[in-house]
Protein backbone atom coordinates (compact mmCIF):
# COMPACT_ATOMS: atom_id res chain seq x y z
CA UNK A 1 0.00 0.00 0.00
CA UNK A 2 1.17 3.43 -0.94
CA UNK A 3 1.87 6.51 1.77
CA UNK A 4 -1.17 8.60 1.89
CA UNK A 5 0.17 11.32 1.45
CA UNK A 6 2.66 10.38 -1.29
CA UNK A 7 4.67 13.63 -1.85
CA UNK A 8 6.38 13.57 1.27
CA UNK A 9 8.19 10.13 0.70
CA UNK A 10 8.69 11.14 -2.86
CA UNK A 11 10.13 14.16 -2.70
CA UNK A 12 13.44 12.57 -0.80
CA UNK A 13 14.10 10.91 -3.75
CA UNK A 14 15.27 13.51 -5.99
CA UNK A 15 16.62 15.34 -2.64
CA UNK A 16 19.50 12.12 -2.24
CA UNK A 17 20.09 11.93 -6.02
CA UNK A 18 20.69 15.38 -6.08
CA UNK A 19 23.23 15.46 -3.66
CA UNK A 20 24.76 12.22 -4.62
CA UNK A 21 25.51 13.11 -8.56
CA UNK A 22 28.20 15.53 -8.03
CA UNK A 23 29.58 13.27 -5.53
CA UNK A 24 29.50 10.51 -7.96
CA UNK A 25 30.57 12.63 -10.73
CA UNK A 26 33.72 13.90 -9.16
CA UNK A 27 34.89 10.08 -8.09
CA UNK A 28 33.94 9.13 -11.76
CA UNK A 29 35.90 12.01 -12.89
CA UNK A 30 39.10 11.41 -10.72
CA UNK A 31 38.93 7.27 -11.37
CA UNK A 32 38.98 7.61 -15.14
CA UNK A 33 41.63 10.30 -15.26
CA UNK A 34 43.80 7.60 -13.46
CA UNK A 35 42.93 4.99 -15.87
CA UNK A 36 39.75 3.71 -14.68
CA UNK A 37 38.04 2.82 -18.25
CA UNK A 38 35.31 5.61 -19.01
CA UNK A 39 32.24 3.53 -19.48
CA UNK A 40 32.31 1.60 -16.16
CA UNK A 41 33.20 4.36 -14.40
CA UNK A 42 31.20 7.00 -16.12
CA UNK A 43 27.62 4.93 -16.08
CA UNK A 44 26.83 4.86 -13.12
CA UNK A 45 26.84 9.11 -12.98
CA UNK A 46 24.16 8.84 -15.89
CA UNK A 47 22.22 6.29 -14.07
CA UNK A 48 21.85 9.02 -11.02
CA UNK A 49 21.06 11.85 -13.40
CA UNK A 50 18.31 9.72 -15.57
CA UNK A 51 17.14 8.61 -11.70
CA UNK A 52 17.15 12.54 -10.87
CA UNK A 53 14.89 13.36 -13.51
CA UNK A 54 12.07 10.24 -12.91
CA UNK A 55 12.27 11.78 -9.09
CA UNK A 56 11.79 15.11 -9.41
CA UNK A 57 8.83 14.08 -12.18
CA UNK A 58 7.67 12.25 -9.59
CA UNK A 59 7.70 14.72 -7.26
CA UNK A 60 5.95 17.30 -9.47
CA UNK A 61 2.71 15.03 -10.33
CA UNK A 62 2.64 14.12 -6.44
CA UNK A 63 2.92 17.68 -5.50
CA UNK A 64 0.34 18.77 -8.00
CA UNK A 65 -2.18 15.39 -6.91
CA UNK A 66 -1.85 17.14 -3.10
CA UNK A 67 -2.25 21.05 -3.58
CA UNK A 68 -5.87 20.80 -3.32
CA UNK A 69 -5.43 19.48 0.10
CA UNK A 70 -3.19 22.33 1.19
CA UNK A 71 -3.66 25.30 -0.27
CA UNK A 72 -6.09 26.55 1.71
CA UNK A 73 -3.68 26.00 4.51
CA UNK A 74 -0.55 27.56 3.55
CA UNK A 75 -0.55 31.10 2.09
CA UNK A 76 -0.80 31.45 -1.86
CA UNK A 77 2.92 33.08 -1.77
CA UNK A 78 4.86 30.48 -0.01
CA UNK A 79 3.11 27.29 -2.25
CA UNK A 80 3.54 29.52 -5.36
CA UNK A 81 7.22 29.89 -4.80
CA UNK A 82 7.35 25.97 -3.61
CA UNK A 83 5.58 25.42 -7.12
CA UNK A 84 7.53 27.29 -9.61
CA UNK A 85 11.47 26.26 -7.67
CA UNK A 86 10.18 22.44 -8.48
CA UNK A 87 8.76 23.33 -12.09
CA UNK A 88 12.20 25.35 -12.85
CA UNK A 89 14.24 22.69 -11.13
CA UNK A 90 12.64 19.65 -13.33
CA UNK A 91 13.94 21.13 -16.70
CA UNK A 92 17.22 21.92 -14.89
CA UNK A 93 17.61 18.08 -13.97
CA UNK A 94 16.95 17.37 -18.06
CA UNK A 95 19.90 19.40 -19.20
CA UNK A 96 21.74 18.20 -16.58
CA UNK A 97 20.95 14.12 -17.92
CA UNK A 98 22.23 15.51 -21.61
CA UNK A 99 25.67 17.14 -19.76
CA UNK A 100 26.16 14.10 -17.82
CA UNK A 101 25.36 11.77 -20.69
CA UNK A 102 27.67 13.60 -22.87
CA UNK A 103 30.25 12.64 -20.70
CA UNK A 104 30.52 9.29 -21.87
CA UNK A 105 32.39 11.24 -24.99
CA UNK A 106 35.88 9.68 -25.13
CA UNK A 107 39.21 11.87 -25.22
CA UNK A 108 39.75 15.67 -24.48
CA UNK A 109 36.10 16.74 -25.40
CA UNK A 110 34.77 14.15 -23.04
CA UNK A 111 37.06 15.01 -20.15
CA UNK A 112 35.42 18.98 -20.31
CA UNK A 113 32.04 17.93 -20.42
CA UNK A 114 32.90 15.37 -17.73
CA UNK A 115 34.25 18.60 -15.43
CA UNK A 116 31.12 20.37 -16.71
CA UNK A 117 28.92 17.88 -15.36
CA UNK A 118 30.51 17.99 -11.83
CA UNK A 119 29.96 21.68 -12.34
CA UNK A 120 26.04 21.20 -13.55
CA UNK A 121 25.67 18.88 -10.69
CA UNK A 122 26.61 21.49 -7.83
CA UNK A 123 24.34 23.77 -9.35
CA UNK A 124 21.59 21.00 -9.94
CA UNK A 125 22.30 20.22 -5.80
CA UNK A 126 21.86 24.25 -5.04
CA UNK A 127 18.70 24.61 -6.95
CA UNK A 128 17.17 21.17 -5.41
CA UNK A 129 18.50 22.50 -1.59
CA UNK A 130 16.12 25.37 -2.52
CA UNK A 131 13.47 23.43 -3.68
CA UNK A 132 13.60 21.36 -0.79
CA UNK A 133 13.99 24.39 1.72
CA UNK A 134 10.75 26.29 0.40
CA UNK A 135 9.09 22.85 0.71
CA UNK A 136 9.89 21.93 3.93
CA UNK A 137 8.75 25.91 4.66
CA UNK A 138 5.65 24.81 3.87
CA UNK A 139 5.40 21.94 5.85
CA UNK A 140 7.44 23.25 9.04
CA UNK A 141 5.99 27.41 8.93
CA UNK A 142 3.02 27.09 7.69
CA UNK A 143 1.18 23.73 8.37
CA UNK A 144 0.90 22.07 5.34
CA UNK A 145 1.07 18.84 7.19
CA UNK A 146 -1.86 20.20 9.52
CA UNK A 147 -3.99 18.76 5.62
CA UNK A 148 -3.45 15.32 6.49
CA UNK A 149 -3.69 14.92 10.47
CA UNK A 150 -6.90 15.14 12.85
CA UNK A 151 -7.15 17.40 15.90
CA UNK A 152 -4.74 15.23 18.54
CA UNK A 153 -1.84 14.21 16.52
CA UNK A 154 -3.61 11.36 14.61
CA UNK A 155 -2.95 11.05 11.16
CA UNK A 156 -6.34 10.84 8.70
CA UNK A 157 -5.66 7.64 7.35
CA UNK A 158 -4.50 6.16 10.28
CA UNK A 159 -8.36 7.46 11.98
CA UNK A 160 -10.37 6.32 9.09
CA UNK A 161 -8.77 3.09 9.70
CA UNK A 162 -9.40 3.14 13.31
CA UNK A 163 -12.89 3.83 12.45
CA UNK A 164 -13.75 1.35 10.33
CA UNK A 165 -17.23 -0.75 11.06
CA UNK A 166 -17.98 2.36 13.59
CA UNK A 167 -21.00 4.25 12.62
CA UNK A 168 -20.65 8.42 12.86
CA UNK A 169 -22.89 8.44 16.70
CA UNK A 170 -20.97 5.87 17.82
CA UNK A 171 -17.88 7.16 18.22
CA UNK A 172 -16.56 8.21 21.89
CA UNK A 173 -16.39 11.48 23.52
CA UNK A 174 -12.60 11.02 22.54
CA UNK A 175 -12.94 10.38 18.79
CA UNK A 176 -14.93 13.54 17.99
CA UNK A 177 -12.74 15.83 19.91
Amino acid sequence: MLPQPLHPSVVHFPVALVVLLPLAAVVAFLAIRRGAALRPAWLPVVALAAGLVLASWAAIQTGENEEEAVEGIVPAAAFHEHEERAKLFFPLTIIGLVVVSAGLLPGRPGQIVRGAAIVTGVGLAIVGTMVGHSGGRLVYEHGAASAYVQPGGVARSEAVDGDEGREPDERTEHDRR
